[in-house]
């Protein structure tokens, strides 16, 4: 159970999870030597898992899942409306072979109140939360809670937040999901998020400050590294980049310009750096 090595968001091929999408995206897997495929599910019900799998399996490719939640069934507002669509994702990712499944899954993006979270938002997040990563315990998968940015969510910014609803929480196959695009915007130092988050980092999304190619960017890199070689780091390492942003994606993620000139130029020039960088520090 669970993933490691390198890994690829699907966002580099495509935003929507279609029988197109996995028959160019995949092979792309291979060809650039990508150990998993984190594969967004923007539409669980519209997944192919027939040949999603199969395609996996032929090219020996693993995958995890991610997603976040309809802002209409949320923990806070509808919780068994979450709950059941948190389900169908979780079985739709365990029929396509996935080992994990993360992301905004405890909320969604663009959620805000315009308020300081409460308590009971967080009881009823935790709620869900146990329930859902119960579910997918039952298919032998993990839990992960990604902390994004203040703009894309109120209750889980930093990896201190993310700690603390995983040990209320207290699912074993929950864990924390760091990114290091959100993490440029909310840490008080990325190695800071990472030695936080230690005992339940398991995932992390290696994106460039403005989204776009990593190494051509702000983030401290080697702050990044080092800090995951201190943590003895052995698991999913991401890039995330955006080349293909539909429109429902861009108004969530504010995502309004080109960020990388080509999706060529990201994986030739921003996955060889973050490998580069990998290998300095012993996590490859």
């Amino acid at each position: 159970m669970g993933v490691s090595g390198f890994g690829v968001h699907t966002a580099m091929w495509a935003m929507e999870w279609t029988r197109d999408a996995a028959e160019f995206a995949i092979p792309e897997a291979v060809k650039h030597d990508i150990d998993f495929l984190e594969i967004t599910m923007l539409d669980p019900q519209g997944f192919d898992s027939g040949h999603t799998r199969a395609l996996l399996d032929r090219a020996e490719v693993d995958c995890v899942t991610s997603l976040g939640l309809p802002l209409d069934r949320l923990p806070t507002n509808d919780p068994d409306g979450a709950l059941d669509v948190l389900k169908l994702a979780i079985d739709t990712s365990a029929a396509i072979g996935a080992k994990a499944i993360t992301g905004v899954i405890y909320g969604g993006i663009g959620q805000r109140t315009g308020k300081r979270p409460t308590e009971a938002e967080y009881d009823a997040t935790a709620r869900v939360v146990e329930k859902a990563a119960a579910h997918a315990a039952r298919h032998g998968m993990l839990y992960g809670l990604e902390a994004v940015n203040r703009y894309e969510n109120h209750l889980l910014n930093t990896a201190d937040q993310a700690v603390r609803l995983c040990e209320r929480v207290g699912a074993p196959n929950l864990f924390v999901h760091l990114d290091t695009y959100h993490m440029n915007i909310e840490e008080r130092g990325i190695a800071n998020g990472i030695l936080r988050a230690r005992a339940h980092l398991k995932y992390i999304h290696l994106s460039a400050s403005d989204r776009g190619t990593p190494g051509c960017d702000t983030v401290a890199w080697d702050e990044v590294f080092a800090a995951l070689a201190a943590i003895g780091f052995r698991g999913g390492m991401a890039m995330e980049s955006f080349i293909t942003v539909p429109p429902q994606i861009a108004d969530a993620l504010s995502v309004w310009r080109d960020v990388a000139p080509s999706r060529e130029e990201v994986l030739s020039d921003g996955l060889g750096f973050l490998r580069m960088k990998a290998r300095q520090y012993g996590l490859i």
